[in-house]
């Protein structure tokens, strides 16, 4: 009996020590996000949207009366549209501390890639379209990283028809 209880209390330590590492990952991403994309990563929402075509990188504030974060938001959004663009991710290499699946594809297929910056009532969007299979294939890759990464609870499979 002794040894099952010491079993158990084994099993329930690894498992805290696990929690705490995930946790101080997480917060080590989300200092890194705030440096990255210059804006609180508490005080605003990330999605990562699935299309037909491609799919979105959504960032609002929290609140409407959050005007310097809708500003960054902003500001950040449209930055990441011309680098990304240009085959740049070097913000989400940074702020993940790791090349995202579907960068390497990505910078490759940068002229089969187009991204268009929508500015939202709190904030705004990157919209990703592509006719290209692999570069579509690497895009939802991509996204997909940012929603587990960044615990959005988005839906993984595409759910809206087009981004045209």
């Amino acid at each position: 009996m002794k040894e099952a209880s010491t079993v158990v209390a084994f099993v329930c330590l690894a498992m805290v020590m696990v929690l705490a590492q995930h946790s101080h990952e997480d917060h080590d991403m989300n200092q890194r996000g705030e440096r990255g994309m210059g804006f609180s990563q508490q005080k605003t929402a990330h999605h990562f949207l699935l299309a037909k075509d491609g799919g979105a990188i959504q960032v609002t504030a929290k609140s409407a009366d959050d005007k310097a974060s809708i500003e960054q938001i902003r500001h950040h959004l449209k930055y990441i549209r011309n680098s990304f663009q240009s085959g740049q991710f070097d913000i989400p290499m940074f702020v993940h501390n790791q090349t995202p699946p579907g960068v390497p594809v990505m910078t490759h297929a940068a002229d089969k890639i187009r991204y268009r910056y929508e500015e939202e009532e709190n904030g705004g969007k990157v919209v990703i379209s592509t006719d290209d299979k692999e570069a579509l294939a690497a895009v939802h890759d991509f996204l997909r990283f940012q929603i587990k990464e960044h615990k959005t609870g988005d839906p993984l499979e595409v759910q809206s028809q087009s981004n045209k």
